[in-house]
């Protein structure tokens, strides 16, 4: 052992570099590439990137309308009076750290059920649902479900554009992704028309992925009118609605409302799959909060959707986190701080709201000739201001106000402070 030992040491540096070289080379790990750079849920190009700038400028007057999260009106991260309550109650009930079950707490998933579905739901005993890892989690396992189950099409079409995690989690799932027309770059609004002949024109029983509310990245949501031509549109071809729901009364502020399209679907006997996401509307972002839906024709369908829902959750994360679920199922259940939810679920939609009205008013008020009107008929967070990328690119390098190239910005970005500045800013970089 000594002899070897010398022998190791007598070596020359050269020798040992050599040899650090050859064991890299053949490094069982050498063929794998440098991937692009990931990308959080809100982004639609490079909001990686525009975050670093962001943090990089010294100008005090920058704001980044890249944020994907809601800020306050100082623009810092808002955490619920509603949640610091539940919270406060979760510790004083001294409850164990015991698993969940495989689909999760059944009081949260009740809760959540009722939320989207509706208390006075006839469907609600067919519901077969499972918590899940926020909406990219139900996303996944909604995926996962298609591709084992859905005997009649492994291709799922998406708006255009849509969340660009959309795609890469139902490829992941080994479905072949398409598009569907859904934003008309012209009008900045709606493109209805192209929306519908797709839909008539795809396969029979193909699946479609529709935004419940507050469309991301655009903003842009079909009337009720619209919601319910495009009901029968999938339904006259036989099409599986399959709906992500991650912004409900987050978007206007009331939950029924925005739970129109779900609701409005399953009433026309649609049987959809819904994801949920509680991010948004109870500011529970890093506590990934989510449920996972299929409405079963019958109970004894539900029964076995349930027995395969959990056999494709188990190897995926064997069963959910229980503390953020605790805390959403404190709101849902209890009446008093249910409301008190609600209330400050509208305020944060108020404070949107107000902003697109201050931001096209300012506008307005710099004597803009353009039309501003999408800012205002626009809903939720984000908002597709109709902006070229060489006019985004001035607004960062001339102005550092920070968003994305395809002219999307975050409304949660703007506050009473900076948007008169914005949209001065704006109106300097669209007036020739």
């Amino acid at each position: 052992m000594l002899s070897s030992i010398r022998a190791v040491s007598s070596r020359t540096p050269s020798s040992v570099l050599r040899l650090a070289i050859a064991s890299r080379a053949s490094s069982t790990w050498s063929n794998v590439p440098q991937g692009p750079p990931t990308h959080s849920r809100n982004s639609t190009n490079t909001l990686p990137g525009i975050t670093e700038a962001f943090k990089a400028n010294t100008f005090t007057n920058k704001v980044n309308l890249g944020v994907g999260a809601y800020r306050d009106d100082a623009g810092k991260p808002y955490v619920l009076p509603s949640v610091r309550t539940a919270e406060k109650r979760l510790i004083f009930k001294e409850l164990d750290k015991e698993y969940a079950g495989i689909t999760g707490t059944p009081a949260f998933t009740k809760a959540a059920a009722t939320l989207a579905y509706s208390a006075s739901s006839p469907v609600l005993d067919n519901i077969a649902i499972t918590q899940s890892i926020s909406g990219t989690g139900a996303l996944r396992i909604g995926g996962a479900f298609l591709e084992r189950f859905y005997p009649h099409s492994k291709t799922i079409y998406v708006p255009s554009p849509s969340w660009a995690n959309h795609a890469a989690i139902f490829k992941d799932s080994r479905l072949d992704v398409k598009q569907y027309r859904y934003y008309n770059k012209e009008t900045i609004g709606l493109d209805i028309d192209g929306l519908l002949a797709d839909i008539k024109n795809a396969p029979p029983r193909s699946v479609f992925l529709l935004h419940a509310c507050a469309h991301n990245p655009t903003g842009v949501d079909p009337t009720p009118e619209q919601w319910r031509t495009i009901s029968d549109v999938v339904k006259n071809g036989g099409h599986f609605a399959f709906f992500d729901m991650a912004y409900q009364g987050f978007a206007s502020g009331d939950t029924d409302k925005d739970a129109y399209a779900v609701r409005y679907f399953v009433e026309q006997g649609h049987q959809i799959a819904l994801c949920q996401s509680f991010a948004k509307n109870m500011g529970l972002y890093g506590e990934r909060v989510g449920a996972f839906s299929l409405l079963a024709a019958s109970a004894e369908e539900k029964k076995r959707l349930d027995s395969q829902i959990k056999i494709l959750v188990r190897p995926l994360y064997s069963n959910p986190p229980i503390g953020g679920a605790r805390i959403a199922t404190e709101i849902l259940n209890d009446p008093e701080l249910n409301t008190q939810w609600l209330s400050e679920v509208k305020g944060m939609a108020d404070r949107i709201i107000a902003m697109r009205d201050a931001l096209k008013g300012g506008l307005e008020e710099c004597g803009s000739k353009l039309k501003w009107d999408h800012i205002t008929s626009q809903i939720g967070m984000f908002c597709y201001t109709g902006l070229r990328p060489e006019q985004v690119d001035e607004l960062a390098n001339k102005y550092s106000i920070y968003g994305t190239r395809d002219g999307r910005i975050s409304v949660a970005g703007l506050t009473s402070g900076n948007v008169k500045y914005v949209a001065e800013s704006i109106h300097n970089v669209t007036k020739n």
